[in-house]
């Protein structure tokens, strides 16, 4: 399926829990957040428990919710996205190494990467029940992040459109170790 054709899709991905978790980042060391290779690649980037940069983060919510295609569409931000920028935004992540299952893929997270794509994540997130919000691209652009209100993480690219993880820890490691994610498909 074609982002494009995302309107037709169903989500392959769990059903949301009854109530939002706090943020990944709380509650849990960075000595078991991430796997050893996740973690040595996220702090190359400049990672570092604690980081917190919401001054960004909220330049990049302004920018996206003042943003309007020439078809009227428009992005929708919540605090899932806002945390997630706080925390990563603005970090090119390379692979620790070859890929566990599939080449692994390294990351850039800025969400204006994906201004453009107002129709294409709305049309998404429609089909999954959920709304979508921009969270940046693979480095050379061909593939889209996307997080939900409920922070799981999402791919849109050429081949189709991915799950990747019910947190964007989960989405980082599997991008960054090479894992397969689950492609998102319509029901029969």
């Amino acid at each position: 399926m074609t982002a494009s054709s995302a309107s037709s899709a169903t989500s392959a991905a769990p059903a949301a829990p009854a109530s939002s978790p706090a943020p990944a980042s709380y509650g849990r060391s960075s000595a078991n957040r991430f796997p050893v290779g996740v973690d040595a690649a996220l702090r190359t980037a400049g990672w570092e428990p604690g980081r917190w940069d919401i001054k960004q983060a909220e330049y990049w919510a302004d920018a996206l919710r003042d943003h309007t295609t020439p078809a009227g569409h428009r992005h929708t931000v919540f605090p899932a996205a806002v945390e997630a920028w706080a925390e990563f935004g603005g970090l090119t992540i390379a692979a620790p190494g070859p890929g566990r299952q599939i080449a692994p893929t390294p990351v850039r997270l800025d969400p204006l990467t994906g201004l453009h794509l107002a129709r294409t994540f709305a049309d998404l997130g429609r089909a999954l029940s959920t709304e979508l919000c921009p969270l940046g691209s693979d480095t050379t652009g061909g593939a889209h992040l996307a997080i939900d209100r409920e922070g799981r993480t999402y791919l849109v690219d050429h081949t189709g459109d991915w799950y990747l993880g019910a947190t964007l820890d989960e989405a980082l490691t599997l991008l960054l170790t090479g894992l397969q994610p689950a492609r998102l498909t319509t029901e029969a």
